[in-house]
């Protein structure tokens, strides 16, 4: 049985390494299924000035990586801030290439608006202050981290996050949205956060009305980082979604 590939695009703050947990248990459900999880610049050993950083140049790094490690069909999954990114990659990589875009608690806005402009919660405060005093790379301070991230987590999975969280571009929430080129027809899943301090109900509604056509919602009782908190789960649903698309 030959399965898409799954590539995972981290959120804002967050590396590749977010995916650890998760990515155990796919390969514990399936272990035929390749998956990429990739870093964007200036994460860990990826090459990248945070200060310069922009949404195309994550999109770009997105595509080499998927080149390079020679992936034909590909489901994408985006996490979060993630979700500037993972719609400039379907665009790219094309219809005869995506099988499917999963948006897991991401951040979508309308055409021609930024993230800042719809931005609430924790990361929305910390946000503006970073946009007001004119700062291009920002490290989030880590109660604000465990504000956004870590509800109803355990202390080990606390833990897991904020030991992880590094350096990110405010231009990637400044930076107005062009999905202009992303098509019409390529199916995506939403994966809707129940408990998330970062993404509230209503601006996850909001994000999933900015996205073409008619899409599926797969509800988690879960917080924002949903791959740390519930890996059990979040692998059971991207295994799912990729087995649709099985040869």
């Amino acid at each position: 049985m030959a399965l898409p590939a799954l590539v995972l695009v981290h959120g804002g703050a967050h590396a590749s390494d977010c995916w650890d947990l998760t990515v155990g248990e796919i390969r514990r459900l399936a272990p035929e299924l390749t998956v990429l999880a990739v870093d964007l610049p200036g994460r860990r050993g990826k090459p990248g000035d945070l200060a310069a950083v922009r949404i195309a140049d994550c999109v770009d790094s997105v595509i080499a990586d998927v080149e390079s490690a020679g992936l034909s069909e590909v489901v994408v999954c985006g996490h979060s801030l993630g979700g500037v990114t993972v719609p400039g990659v379907v665009a790219k990589l094309g219809t005869s290439r995506v099988r499917e875009m999963v948006l897991a608690a991401a951040f979508v806005p309308p055409q021609g608006t930024s993230v800042l402009d719809s931005l609430g919660g924790a990361v929305g405060w910390y946000a503006r202050r970073a946009a007001a005093a004119r700062k291009t790379a920002v490290v989030m301070p880590r109660i604000a981290a465990r504000l956004a991230f870590c509800n109803d987590m355990t202390r080990e999975q606390r833990k897991f996050v904020l030991s992880r969280i590094c350096g990110e571009s405010i231009h990637l929430v400044t930076e107005k949205i062009d999905r202009g080129q992303l098509p019409d027809d390529v199916p995506w899943t939403w994966i809707f956060t129940g408990r998330d301090r970062s993404l509230s109900r209503r601006q996850q509604r909001r994000s999933i009305a900015a996205l073409p056509g008619f899409g599926t919602v797969i509800p988690m009782d879960a917080c924002h980082d949903m791959m740390v908190s519930e890996p059990e789960r979040l692998a059971e649903i991207l295994v799912g979604r990729c087995r649709r698309y099985s040869r």
